[in-house]
């Protein structure tokens, strides 16, 4: 579909396409963007790293040929990436399908990454390498516990909003402290993630608990049987190692103990499928959160074919509102 790009300068429109796992996105996906000529932009954050494919559920060869796929394969597993990384790279993507007349559209699952594009980035400061190996030795000499309480200590706001266990975004937390002097949490409340770059549209996916978690279990049967204990062996034979934080994804941390003869086939499975559930749960709870969100419940039974009519009709009124008129390429 191309947009008359003069009105697309005020405008902005941006179409976003969300939910969990397992859920059917990728399938609607492809639909939608071959419909409207257009790209699909990927918000995955474990799609980001290369040659991790079967585990991550990228889309196929073919399907990329269908329809290009942006913002995939952009870091080896053993490099850093992060929220700001991703946002500066999806930016380019959509500028240059405006420049295109070309809709933007959005898929993916990381809530984070979506919030970003949509509502903006708080400006805390990047991260620094001297500052984060003084965090990891503090975690060393301290444990994960003292890590926490060190945050609990300087910005008991952030601390209160994040579990322990998450060590990441308690370092990064701790990071800007000592970086800016300012707390994570007071350039978060000065944010708000209020910025409105584009007019949005946010679409999500959901279906039933037992519908989506038996999809759950479907798929995983599916990755083990076409290859994911092979490939996860293939990436620890490279030497990236289980402490990586690629390495520690769904599935691959799974096999990871199950390769180390830390449990058995069965119970790497059942770990396996329970943690995914968990998840998915997880990334529903933090897009019920997400203000604007249009939910559409997939019926059980009912074909992706027909849930992709109802997503792009949905989103040529969402265009017409915006002004823009259809204009259907080929």
């Amino acid at each position: 579909m191309a947009i008359p790009l003069e009105k697309a300068r005020h405008q902005r429109p941006l179409v976003v396409l969300l939910g969990p796992t397992a859920v059917g996105k990728s399938r609607v996906a492809i639909q939608v963007a071959q419909h409207f000529d257009t790209e699909i932009l990927t918000a995955d954050s474990r799609q980001v790293y290369r040659d991790m494919d079967i585990g991550t559920d990228k889309p196929t060869t073919e399907e990329r040929q269908v329809v290009p796929h942006q913002l995939l394969d952009l870091v080896n597993p053993d490099e850093a990436f992060n929220t700001g990384w991703y946002r500066c790279a999806a930016l380019e993507h959509i500028e240059r399908l405006y420049a295109a007349d070309r809709l933007p559209f959005v898929v993916g699952g990381t809530g984070l990454y979506i919030r970003t594009l949509v509502r903006g980035l708080c400006l805390a400061p990047p991260a620094d390498p001297t500052v984060r190996a003084d965090l990891k030795q503090l975690r060393e000499q301290a444990g994960r516990d003292g890590l926490y309480a060190e945050l609990a200590r300087v910005d008991p706001a952030a601390a209160a909003r994040l579990h322990p266990n998450d060590e990441s975004k308690v370092m990064r937390a701790l990071e800007v402290y000592w970086l800016s002097g300012r707390l994570m949490s007071e350039m978060q409340a000065e944010h708000r993630f209020q910025e409105a770059p584009f007019s949005s549209l946010l679409i999500g996916l959901q279906r039933t608990k037992e519908t989506l978690y038996r999809r759950i279990d479907e798929r995983i049967d599916w990755q083990l049987a076409h290859g994911m204990v092979e490939e996860t062996r293939s990436l620890l034979g490279r030497g990236y190692g289980r402490e990586l934080g690629s390495m520690k994804g769904l599935g691959y941390r799974h096999i990871g103990a199950y390769l180390a003869n830390e449990c058995d086939h069965r119970e790497m499975v059942r770990v396996f499928k329970r943690d995914t559930r968990r998840f998915a749960k997880r990334q529903m709870t933090w897009f019920r959160k997400e203000p604007g969100v249009e939910w559409l419940l997939i019926d059980e039974g009912e074909p992706l074919e027909h849930v992709g009519r109802r997503v792009i009709a949905r989103i040529e009124e969402f265009l017409k509102g915006c002004g823009l008129q259809q204009q259907l390429v080929g």
